[in-house]
């Protein structure tokens, strides 16, 4: 068989320059000098024989024969640390790795905690979290970058036929007030209740805004009407501005957790009003999958399922398996799902 015209370390350099934007920062991100890039790409050119860059403009532009080993280039890549993870799980999970993805509220909220648990019960595997729109976790996932994923958005329908989309939690939406307002000495609301509540809410133009705006109409509540007083950038500074006293929000329970316990924000029920989102946990079936992912998914993601998932009924069924005197390891945290139902 006739040598392949590049080299893994060419592909590589290729895939950074894509991803930085330019030689000189695809030589700084892999600790090399600018030169040693552009002889890399200029022999890989030779060697093919075709143009892999346009450079005319300021920023490094792939071809049309660029884009197309490019797509190459992700899929070999993909393969090669597919297959040392595959031969690193011949040992055991000691020294091996999990990369695991979010979208933000629940990387932020809940992840960190899914994490603490398994490296409590495996401390000397590598655990790595990306938190990223739930459209880029799902490509992230899709191109073995990341194990598995939870995500509350909608994927792409490309990805739905791609990947095992498996039900997971229920993300529940809450309303909250500031201690002091008037209405935070009631526990219960009625909808028309709201239309006269000033709002802090995300920016209207943020996909979990659009999100959140959603499951409220499917709720029943007209979003026309309520009076947004301020749009911040995030949750946790929407937190803050509620308990400043600067309006009401929606927050998902999972972030409002221990503000509910210090007392530092109200959280009274709206009469017929419920505001759930289901959250999913997508891996792809056909990638290999490792001794790390496997427990995770096993000892971990269970617990704070919500009872109709799979998940939870594997457990129930693991559980069952075990003799009566026996209690499975972590059941005194099953109550920290996500929301009890």
């Amino acid at each position: 068989m006739a040598d392949l015209p590049f080299t893994l370390d060419q592909l590589r350099i290729l895939r950074a320059i894509v991803s930085e934007g330019s030689f000189k920062k695809a030589a700084d991100s892999l600790f090399v000098t600018q030169p040693a890039v552009s002889l890399q790409i200029q022999n890989l050119e030779k060697q093919l024989e075709v143009s892999l860059f346009d450079r005319g403009g300021r920023k490094a532009q792939l071809t049309e024969a660029g884009h197309l080993l490019l797509g190459y280039c992700d899929r070999i890549l993909s393969q090669c640390h597919e297959a040392c993870r595959a031969l690193d799980d011949l040992h055991n999970l000691k020294g091996g790795s999990l990369v695991v993805g979010a979208s933000q509220t629940t990387g932020t909220y809940l992840m960190p905690r899914m994490i603490g648990l398994f490296r409590q019960k495996y401390p000397e595997v590598a655990v790595q979290l990306h938190v990223h729109s739930t459209r880029r976790t799902g490509w992230s996932v899709a191109n073995g970058q990341i194990d598995l994923a939870i995500i509350g958005g909608e994927l792409p329908p490309e990805l739905n036929e791609l990947l095992q989309v498996v039900p997971y939690a229920s993300d529940e939406l809450a309303l909250v007030l500031p201690v002091k307002h008037p209405l935070a000495r009631l526990m219960e609301l009625s909808k028309d209740d709201l239309y006269r509540l000033g709002f802090v809410c995300l920016d209207s133009q943020s996909t979990t805004r659009k999100m959140v705006d959603q499951l409220l109409a499917r709720s029943g509540l007209d979003v026309q009407r309520l009076r947004i007083e301020m749009e911040l950038n995030s949750l946790e500074a929407i937190k803050n501005a509620v308990q400043a006293g600067l309006g009401a929000a929606f927050l998902p329970v999972v972030s409002i957790e221990r503000e509910l316990n210090a007392g530092t924000l109200h959280k009274p029920a709206v009469v017929d009003l419920q505001v759930r989102r289901q959250l999913k946990l997508i891996s792809h079936p056909a990638r290999y999958c490792s001794r790390a992912s496997d427990a995770f998914r096993r000892d971990v993601l269970p617990l704070f399922a919500s009872p109709d998932s799979p998940l939870r009924q594997l457990r129930s069924g693991q559980a069952h398996q075990q003799a009566p005197t026996e209690k499975s390891a972590g059941d005194g945290d099953a109550d920290a799902r996500l929301t009890q139902n």
